[in-house]
């Protein structure tokens, strides 16, 4: 790093966790600031998180002092106070460490020219958390801007794992090309010592929480110095906590971290963790990255990573040293997740990583740093179109689409241009682009960023601080006196005051948990290939644990096992419904998708489809009639007519349409002295997206909301990889009741329900269907059941009935159907 330096090359850095990464970013700056003393901004530190920035300044400060450099450290993030804000504008530090969005709010200011120019150099950390994602396409076009300001400074990318080196280096490279970039890989650390907990008793069925594993894991804190318990979501973290401590009878200091608690709660948790004051921390994806505290022994993932990436990431925070193996331990919630965690141990052990390469940059995101410019300075577009275009996302970016992007923050478009709020920027005679005013100015300030959450209500206990924050729906669904869990305590809410949740301590009752919006994983596709090949290698079961074994010998003998190039696909009557499960492995999100796209086809087809629940393995669905005829129902025209009908009838682009609109400025979360609710921001978003529809069709936010629904949030390019792979492969078995697996799908807690009804309703509770699941076990243990399609296969069925003609006519209407998760 130091001879790219010398060089002045911009160069990528590629290490394993404790290789001494952040210290190879920041040494050519010390050196360069010891060597030559001078004031101003010397060296930019770009990181995806508020915590990781916050720890980078401590771990910096202290050889800083000890060395006895004259050299600043100073952080600017959302949490800055407003003091050291404005002082840092005027003296600023020569090492700044901050975060995209702060970075993009400098460089709105008409003062960015000034403050830049002395820039040397630019660290970005945890690159792959950023390239491929909104926050690094607002991150790309911020850099692109700041090489214009300082075009000799260099840039320096940081990366534990990259599955796409080649892609990362075009990210970090000033000029979004790859031979711009070197690339420095550092030699691998000692290997992770990874093994799997199972609970004492027998392994649950379904459910992703884990909570049956809490005595085993808090035995394995009390065995530590300090352990991080990673879960998946900020819900799992809140009854993980809660279980824990009901354990914890030793009273051993134990934390909870997630990114709804207040600033003040996670920077106490973390100073706590980094004094090694706590024991343990119960945390999710918010100290995922670089976090480094030496003193982690044990990392303990409860519930299935979803990604070969994402372990070692957070396996990377125990033991972080080069020379020492990470010590972590995976704890399956059920029985589907022990052979993913499988899957995962063996793809850690052969260096696998797995990960989808970046995509284009989103044109709702160009939009907010188009008129960001605009209020650093008036600019010519020919020249910011290059600029933007040496930004990696947008090096493919076309002459069409930046017009269109301008011309939309310009007056908003044909469809717009006659309301004068949408009047952003305007033209003078030289061509060149101005920001209307001061006010527009001051509402992007306000409003900037890319992280579209749930609107939050904040939580204030009485005649106490406030707690954090909580999404307005989850709220919505309480009544005064209702208990829930949050930030580890027991609470009650007493009702509204104004926009703020007033709560008090509560004891007893039957407490619910706050679920947020789009915090499951989704499982990845190559370790879905990996859990799919595992399922059909009677060899490497050998390595699952003995329930496990005999779950799958059951599957077997009453079923089948599903291929890795084939879909399986079991039909069974149950409570007057059929249900259809189909063993996809293609994860939730697209599961979600093709479980709609299902629906549709089977009304065409006549079978009545009354629902569908998916999970990341399976999609299962029932309807009034049998469904027979299970090929076509997975043909791959079924993304043709019925995705095109969907996409057009369903809310989700209408969920998607707010959420660009939101990043790309026309509608407004916050104005001057008011915060807009969630549901004002849905009415003003859906008013302006049927306006759009009718009469500009291919406006530029219609265009990247079709965009983003086919290539992210419908996951439609996974589905069509699958259809492709199943074509002429499907296999249809027909049963009297409901195999193994399917039991572990229909007793899913969290699935997305289509028409009404809960679990208990359609399946008779979950406890009936797995002992239903179960029955003849004996006999097939003992060898009695004729093999796979036995006594629950087909011929052990009359021929199905005839559909009436007449239902195809008179099918219940599933367009209309819809579920939340």
């Amino acid at each position: 790093m130091l001879d790219a330096a010398a060089a002045g090359e911009s160069a990528l850095l590629l290490a394993p966790t404790g290789a001494g990464k952040t210290l190879a970013g920041f040494l050519p700056s010390l050196i360069d600031l010891a060597r030559q003393p001078r004031p101003g901004l010397h060296t930019l530190y770009v990181s995806p998180l508020k915590a990781l920035a916050t720890d980078i300044a401590r771990n910096l400060t202290g050889p800083v002092a000890e060395m006895g450099l004259p050299i600043t450290v100073e952080t600017r993030t959302g949490d800055t106070p407003q003091n050291r804000r404005a002082r840092q504008r005027a003296r600023p530090p020569q090492i700044l460490l901050t975060t995209p969005e702060s970075l993009l709010l400098l460089l709105a200011s008409p003062e960015a020219p000034g403050f830049f120019a002395s820039v040397a150099a630019v660290v970005i950390d945890e690159v792959h958390a950023l390239a491929g994602n909104k926050r690094g396409d607002q991150l790309a076009l911020a850099l692109s801007r700041l090489g214009t300001l300082a075009p000799a400074a260099r840039r320096a990318g940081l990366s534990a794992t990259a599955a796409h080196p080649d892609a990362l280096r075009a990210f970090v490279s000033p000029t979004g090309r790859v031979e711009d970039c070197r690339l420095i890989e550092a030699p691998p650390g000692a290997p992770p010592e990874i093994d799997i907990l199972l609970p004492a008793g027998r392994l649950p069925w379904g459910g992703h929480m884990g909570l049956a594993s809490a005595p085993e894991i808090l035995a394995r804190i009390r065995r530590a110095r300090v352990t991080i318990v990673f879960v998946n979501t900020r819900a799992q973290a809140e009854l993980m906590f809660a279980a824990l401590w009901k354990l914890n009878e030793e009273a051993l200091p134990i934390a909870i971290h997630h990114g709804s608690l207040t600033v003040e709660q996670r920077r106490k948790v973390e100073a706590a963790m980094a004094a090694g004051r706590l024991r343990a921390v119960v945390a999710t994806s918010s100290l995922d990255l670089g976090i480094d505290w030496g003193d982690v022994d044990q990392v303990i993932q409860v519930g299935a990573p979803k990604g070969v990436a994402r372990l070692l990431q957070r396996v990377g925070r125990a033991n972080h040293r080069l020379e020492e193996p990470s010590r972590a331990t995976l704890v399956p919630a059920n029985r589907f997740e022990v052979i993913e965690c499988l899957a995962s141990l063996e793809a850690v052990a052969r260096g696998k990583l797995d990960g989808d390469p970046p995509r284009p940059g989103g044109l709702d995101v160009l939009a907010q740093h188009i008129l960001a410019m605009a209020c650093q300075g008036p600019f010519l577009p020919d020249e910011l179109y290059a600029e933007v275009r040496r930004a990696a996302p947008y090096a493919g970016l076309s002459r069409r689409d930046f017009e269109d992007v301008l011309r939309f923050v310009e007056d908003g478009g044909y469809a717009l241009r006659a309301y004068e709020r949408f009047r952003r920027l305007f033209r003078d005679a030289e061509g060149r682009v101005h920001v209307a005013s001061g006010d527009v100015a001051r509402q992007l300030r306000m409003n900037l960023g890319t992280i579209v959450e749930a609107p939050l209500i904040r939580l204030r206990l009485r005649g106490g601080p406030f707690l954090g924050e909580v999404e307005e729906w989850f709220l919505s669904t309480l009544r005064p006196g209702d208990a829930f869990l949050f930030a580890g305590r027991l609470l009650r809410f007493e009702g509204m005051e104004g926009v703020v949740a007033i709560v008090t301590p509560a004891s007893g009752g039957e407490p619910r948990v706050p679920a947020y919006a789009g915090s499951r994983m989704p499982l990845t596709t190559w370790l879905a290939a990996e859990v799919r090949e595992i399922l059909h290698d009677r060899s490497r079961w050998q390595a699952l644990p003995e329930e496990v074994r005999e779950w799958l010998a059951l599957q077997e003998a009453r079923s089948s096992i599903p291929a890795p190039d084939e879909l399986l696909v079991e039909t069974f009557p149950r409570g007057g419904r059929w249900f259809l499960i189909a063993y996809c492995f293609e994860g939730r999100l697209a599961h979600q998708t093709l479980g709609m796209l299902l629906t549709r086809r089977m009304q065409r087809m006549g079978y009545g489809p009354l629902g569908y629940v998916a999970t990341d393995y399976v999609l299962a669905a029932w309807s009034a009639f049998e469904p027979t005829e299970v090929a076509p129902l997975f043909a791959e025209d079924i993304l043709g007519e019925e995705l095109e009908e969907w996409m057009a009838e369903s809310s989700m682009l209408r969920r998607s349409f707010r959420n660009i609109a939101t990043i790309a400025g026309l509608i407004q979360k916050k104005l001057p002295g008011l915060e807009r609710s969630g549901k004002a921001m849905t009415v003003n978003a859906d008013l302006i997206y049927d306006v759009l529809r009718r009469h500009e069709p291919d406006h530029v936010l219609l265009r990247a909301t079709r965009a983003e629904a086919a290539a992210g949030l419908t996951d439609v390019a996974r589905i069509a990889a699958l259809l492709a792979r199943v074509r002429g492969r499907i296999r249809h078995r027909r049963l009297l009741r409901v195999s193994r697996l399917a039991a572990r799908a229909l007793s899913v807690v969290g699935g997305v329900w289509v028409a009404g009804g809960a679990v208990e309703a359609l399946v008779a509770g979950a406890e009936a269907l797995i002992a239903e699941a179960t029955e003849g076990a004996e006999e097939l243990r003992a060898g009695l059941a004729p093999g796979p399609g036995g006594p629950d296969a087909s011929a052990a069925l009359p021929p199905a009935p005839a559909r009436r003609s007449r239902f195809r006519r008179s099918a219940p209407r599933t367009a209309r159907l819809s579920g939340r998760p």
